[in-house]
């Protein structure tokens, strides 16, 4: 009987000990805590975003019709598609046009982007319809930011750990470069996060997208980026963002 006290108080110590020993404090956050505190920021955020869709669904629907909505398949955790929602920035018909390593043409002229798109876009208010993919499962509020499926091929063994965690609403290379680096090197920023997932990381990545933000910088692909051949996507018309 004594024996098996002491083996269930044994256990009840390891099992503390495992909740507040610091190398394992990493691993309950990236497992657990970090998707708990996605639903209830989620939850805080939708009368918010109820109130946005308020006053852009109309502005969207006046300016260029419908739909309102941006849906396009991304790569999410292990590489599972998932349909990505946005508020459309774009002309209805816009050609897709991408750079030669698959990304996303992104310019400040671009003909293809709407009054009110422009402005979605610097402020980033396109992308709050995302609260509707963390609340899902697909996305988390701080990850990479999910790349387009068919950029898998361009992955080498490397990029492809960006996979291991949810795409996120901001993520590090989004943070604290935007559109100002080349999507290689956004690569690595993804990867290094994927590695390194805590608690304080994504406290000083959420830090740093409101400063980003609000002080609108690297809201556009830089000039030589651009300059790299952009080609239209045999898909034309379907690919607006």
């Amino acid at each position: 009987m004594h024996d098996q006290c002491s083996k269930k108080d044994e256990n009840r110590v390891t099992h503390i000990a495992f909740f507040y020993d610091k190398e394992h404090l990493p691993v309950i956050y990236r497992n657990f805590v970090k998707r708990v505190l996605d639903i209830l920021l989620s939850l805080i955020a939708l009368p918010f975003f109820g109130i946005l869709c308020l006053v852009l669904v109309p502005a969207i629907l006046l300016q260029d019709g419908r739909p309102v909505f941006y849906i396009s398949p991304r790569l999410g955790k292990n590489g599972k598609v998932f349909q990505m929602y946005k508020f459309r920035s774009m002309l209805n018909n816009a050609p897709d046009i991408r750079l030669e390593d698959g990304s996303t043409y992104n310019a400040e002229d671009d003909p293809r982007v709407t009054p009110l798109g422009r402005l979605l876009r610097k402020t980033s208010l396109d992308e709050t319809p995302q609260i509707l993919n963390v609340l899902r499962g697909d996305m988390s509020f701080v990850g990479p930011r999910p790349d387009l499926p068919g950029q898998r091929e361009l992955y080498d063994q490397e990029d492809i750990k960006k996979l291991d965690v949810l795409p996120g609403i901001t993520g590090y290379s989004q943070a604290f470069f935007r559109n100002s680096i080349e999507w290689k090197e956004r690569l690595k920023l993804d990867v290094y996060y994927a590695e390194h997932v805590s608690f304080l990381l994504d406290v000083k990545i959420i830090y740093q997208t409101f400063a980003t933000v609000l002080t609108r910088k690297n809201v556009y692909v830089k000039p030589q980026q651009n300059a790299e051949q952009p080609e239209q996507n045999q898909d034309a018309g379907k690919g607006y963002k």
